[in-house]
């Protein structure tokens, strides 16, 4: 069964009831009409586009608002203008930070790149920029490989993290079936390009409410496929499908963590997100109503909302 919790003012703990877990009044309605209502509390700010130079590389970031980081990692195969509309309303008092992935958005691969990139290197690059920007600690998160990524940096360098955030993603490694539908991919973007990614990915990275009644996002979402280099795709595929195991790392993790999934995510499903909050001692799920596995595109409002209360209410 879903668990539907209430964001405002919520302090972590783990339920002690099964009741406890239910929403207010017992009515998921309730629950979604209230975040839609209060989601109108913030305020458009300017998002700046800025660069920093990592191992030779040029990488690209936006950032918008001031004061406390919070470094948002964007999913696969996609750019930090995912996280535009997040940036749009940063709380006052936080300062979002979305960079590139090396390869997708303005930020290009290595002109030698290693002969197999690893999640690890992708969470090293997060750590330089962290470094660039003369930032000791943050709270970190991202959504499907941008969740891998924070994982994996968490493993390696758990004392830059003040909170996590983990959307739409999973803690397990990839199973035989994975790998294999990732090798397929590779064989699929190297022989016909990034559009052929689209055509396969987009039925599967939104819900069937956004695909039934927002067609421009389906538009939005594919520029972003269409606009990321071969090798880039290939690369990340190849990152993702290596991965480790981080489910050990879960219950060593200290500071607060939001866990969140698109109601109607089929690629990780709730369940994925529930078997991880479960095993992490400071955290709280949230369910994200008619939003697949692009959550924060598809319910951009609520998915800030859940944001901005994890954040202000425990941080």
């Amino acid at each position: 069964m879903i668990a539907w919790y209430p964001l405002s003012g919520f302090s972590f703990h783990k339920p002690r009831s099964q009741r406890e877990c239910q929403e207010p009044n017992g009515s998921a309605r309730f629950w979604r009409a209230a975040l839609v209502e209060r989601a109108d509390e913030y305020h458009p700010t300017m998002i700046r586009e800025a660069y920093v130079s990592i191992d030779g590389r040029r990488t690209r970031y936006l950032e918008a608002g001031a004061g406390w980081p919070v470094v948002l990692i964007h999913a696969f195969p996609l750019n930090a203008e995912m996280w535009r509309r997040q940036l749009e309303h940063a709380p006052d008092g936080w300062r979002f930070i979305a960079p590139d992935v090396r390869g997708f958005g303005k930020t290009p691969a290595p002109a030698s790149p290693p002969d197999r990139l690893t999640i690890d290197d992708l969470a090293r690059d997060v750590a330089a920029l962290l470094d660039q920007l003369e930032i000791e600690s943050a709270v970190i998160g991202g959504l499907s490989m941008g969740g891998y990524i924070t994982l994996a940096l968490f493993r390696l360098a758990p004392a830059r993290f003040q909170g996590i955030i983990l959307a739409d993603t999973r803690s397990q490694a990839d199973t035989p079936e994975g790998r294999e539908g990732r090798c397929r991919m590779i064989e699929l973007v190297r022989s016909r390009g990034a559009s052929a990614v689209a055509d396969q990915m987009l039925p599967k990275l939104l819900g069937a409410t956004s695909v039934r009644r927002r067609p421009e996002l389906q538009a939005e979402v594919r520029r972003m496929i269409e606009a990321a280099p071969v090798s880039a795709i290939a690369g990340a595929l190849e990152a993702m499908m290596d991965r480790p195991d981080s489910t050990p790392e879960l219950e060593r993790i200290p500071c607060p963590v939001l866990v969140m999934a698109g109601e109607e995510d089929t690629l990780t499903p709730v369940a994925d997100a529930e078997s991880m909050q479960q095993r992490i001692m400071r955290s709280r799920l949230v369910v994200l109503p008619e939003a697949g596995h692009l959550a924060n595109l598809e319910s951009p409002e609520v998915f800030l909302r859940a944001l901005a209360d994890f954040l202000l209410a425990n941080l």
